[in-house]
Parts: structure tokens; C-alpha cells; sequence
């Protein structure tokens, strides 16, 4: 089992680059992770949908064949840490790879959001596209932690 966390765009702040960083570095600890970066398309250059629609077809081409396609998207369904972490560990148990995208400022295509198995909500707030990579980066330290049962969940 691998967990591909699929996103659009770097982290440009560089405190929150370094945030990101070191949770990814953590949950690395607890889950085989990979973290996959696409292109950000210039919002200048066309519509929203225009944007999504170019920036759903390189997320798209860089989702591992055989994955478990999760979207991580605001009105997909709301998980607690514990729940979020028991789902991963059966993901882990039945040896199947994950997928946890993210898309760019506009969110994510329709067309992959079809393709998805489930839509996963990080907060009841929409967030930047970067801060929804830290938060999704805490979570999957925070599901290594509750599986291992050690002590950071609390």
C-alpha cells in the first residue's frame, strides 16, 4: 500500500512549504507516502472552469493506475481524525494504493471529481489550496499516530 498525495501547484509561502514539509516528512514515518506536483495553470490565462478543466487532465495523468481515487473537496463527506485513520489502516490491510488529491485555487474538474470513489471534506471552510495540503498532511500523521496508538491524538 502507497499513499499518493496528488496536488496542484508548490507551496509558495515558505513558513507554510516548510509546515507542509515536515508533516509530510512525519506521516512518511507511518504510511509508504508520495507526494506527486502538477503545474498550476495561470488563472490569468482563462475561465475557472478552463482552469480546472487543464489542471484536472495533469492530475489525471498522474494518479497511479489501480488507485483508490479520493478528491479532497469541500461538501465530500466529513471525517474525524479516528474515522479518517481506520478507513486509511483498512486501505493498508487490503493492500490497496491511495490517492488523495488536491486541486488549485478554482478546486478540481468535474471530470475527476466523477471518477473519484468518494469526496473527502478537510474542513466545513474552504481553504487555499496549500492550507488544505498541511491539513490533509496533519491528518495523515495524526491516522499513523491513532493506528499506532501513540500518544500525539489526544
Amino acid at each position: 500500500m502507497k499513499v499518493f498525495v496528488v496536488a496542484v501547484g508548490k507551496p509558495r509561502n515558505a513558513g507554510l512549504a516548510a509546515a507542509i514539509a515536515e508533516y509530510e516528512q512525519r506521516a512518511a514515518h507511518y504510511w509508504p507516502l508520495e507526494l506527486i506536483e502538477v503545474r498550476e495553470e495561470p488563472a490569468k490565462s482563462a475561465t475557472a472552469d478552463l482552469v480546472r478543466e487543464r489542471e484536472g487532465e495533469r492530475l489525471a495523468a498522474r494518479i497511479p493506475e489501480g488507485a483508490v481515487l479520493v478528491c479532497c473537496d469541500p461538501g465530500g463527506r466529513r471525517l474525524d481524525s479516528v474515522a479518517f485513520s481506520a478507513w486509511l489502516q483498512g486501505e493498508r490491510e487490503g493492500g490497496r494504493d491511495v490517492a488523495l488529491v488536491i486541486g488549485g485555487a478554482f478546486g478540481l474538474a468535474p471530470s475527476l471529481l466523477a471518477r473519484a470513489k468518494w469526496r473527502l471534506e478537510l474542513a466545513p471552510w474552504t481553504l487555499p489550496h496549500e492550507l488544505a495540503r498541511l491539513v490533509l498532511a496533519e491528518q495523515l500523521y495524526r491516522a499513523g499516530t491513532i493506528v499506532r496508538r501513540e500518544p500525539y491524538h489526544k
